[in-house]
């Protein structure tokens, strides 16, 4: 089994298997929101031309994962649109997923990630907090985009800054 993950900085060669896992994965477990089907009709510019990232998590060459990185402000980002299929699930590829966005999330210096959840889905929430998210209070998150209704918990996770190299003169 061979798994790679696939980081899109300027193209969405896989923006259908984007929509498609993640209209998916909401369906099945939710609903889609207007704001669901915009970013996902659009992922060039919901996400990347505003200088985000879109993950994809292929499996034997096959996309069966995803999620973006989506920038709010000069220190925070988003864990937005995190989806495995379903015949993918517990192999995982949803930590793999996440460990790929942190570490890109850092190497850009933020300084923090948000994300929005629903503690319905205890297995999502379980990987979140595997990753190091903590649940912080709404009123914590200022939402330069709008909020999913479906959404009852916000997290977060506080990143440390890369190291910098000494020099010595």
């Amino acid at each position: 089994m061979s798994i790679e993950i696939a980081v899109r900085t300027n193209s969405m060669a896989y923006a259908e298997d984007f929509r498609r896992i993640n209209e998916d994965w909401i369906s099945a477990n939710f609903w889609l929101e207007e704001s669901d089907i915009q970013v996902l009709s659009n992922p060039q510019k919901y996400i990347l031309d505003k200088g985000g990232n879109v993950f994809i998590a292929l499996l034997n060459d096959k996309p069966v994962g995803t999620c973006a990185l989506q920038v709010h402000d000069a220190l925070t980002c988003e864990l937005a649109k995190m989806a495995v299929d379903n015949h993918a699930q517990g192999s995982g590829i949803g930590f793999l997923l996440g460990t790929t966005l942190i570490d890109k999330a850092r190497e850009r210096g933020f300084s923090r990630i948000i994300l929005e959840g629903n503690t319905k889905m205890k297995a999502s929430i379980l990987l979140y907090r595997k990753l190091g998210f903590t649940e912080v209070p709404f009123s914590k998150i200022e939402h330069t985009v709008a909020s999913h209704k479906r959404c009852n918990i916000v997290m977060e996770l506080k990143l440390s800054p890369l190291p910098q190299p000494e020099y010595y003169i």
